[in-house]
Formats: structure tokens, sequence, C-alpha cells
């Protein structure tokens, strides 16, 4: 699978999570329902998996977790919020370069219709640092 047909497959999940649940629960629900529909789909997945910071050589215990990582490839990160602020995006891609990933979802399900709630980051070879 391409992580083009990744994306979209966990976009697909996240869609049918919030087509039977709606706007309105904690994050923490749609996390557990998004991944039993990644569990229907035998995609691979580890949930709040630890980030570790490293800096100068030093790594710091900061507790940062991500709320997914789907096929060691995609950072998803998940909200139930009134409006996405930029400082989840930041996050999104700070995200991506601690670890080392090129593509992360920032998905929101206080929406009414989850596309408006989706946004997909790709980090560039000359964004990483």
């Amino acid at each position: 699978m391409t992580i083009n047909q990744l994306t979209q497959t966990i976009i697909g999940a996240a869609i049918e999570v919030h087509r039977a649940l709606g706007p309105g629960l904690l994050e923490s629900a749609y996390e557990h329902c998004l991944c039993y529909e990644l569990d229907l789909q035998k995609i691979p997945y580890r949930r709040q998996y630890p980030l570790p910071v490293i800096y100068k050589g030093i790594q710091l215990d900061c507790g940062y977790r991500l709320d997914l990582l789907v096929a060691e490839q995609v950072v998803v990160e998940l909200k139930a919020v009134e409006v996405l602020l930029p400082v989840f995006d930041a996050q999104l891609l700070t995200y991506l370069k601690l670890g080392n990933w090129q593509v992360g979802l920032l998905i929101n399900f206080n929406v009414p219709v989850l596309t408006q709630g989706i946004r997909r980051r790709v980090l560039g070879f000359n964004d990483k640092r």
C-alpha cells in the first residue's frame, strides 16, 4: 500500500467513525473507535506512541505521545475541538520532524462534516532539521 493509499484508508476509517458517532464526544472515544476500524481493515498501528525529545544528544522524557502511528509511516493526531488552531498544525509538524516521518494527518471530529476537519501535512526534505 502506498503512503497515499494509506492516508486515504485512514481518512475513510475516520469518516466511518464520524458517520456513526457524529461530533460532540471526547477525543478518546474517537481514538478507540478509529483503532477498531483500523483493526477491521488489518492496518497496523501503535496507539499513544511515546515520542522522546532529543536535545543536543540528551534524551528528554517529556511525556509526548502520538495519538496514532499507522503502519510505521503516518502520524495521526486526533482532536475534538471547536476550531483547529495553528498550534495543532505546528504540533503535528514537530512530531513529524522529531520522529523523522514524512506524512501526518490532523483530524478534528468536532465538525458537522468530517472532511472539514481533516488536514494532511507532508514534511518535505527541506523541512527536516
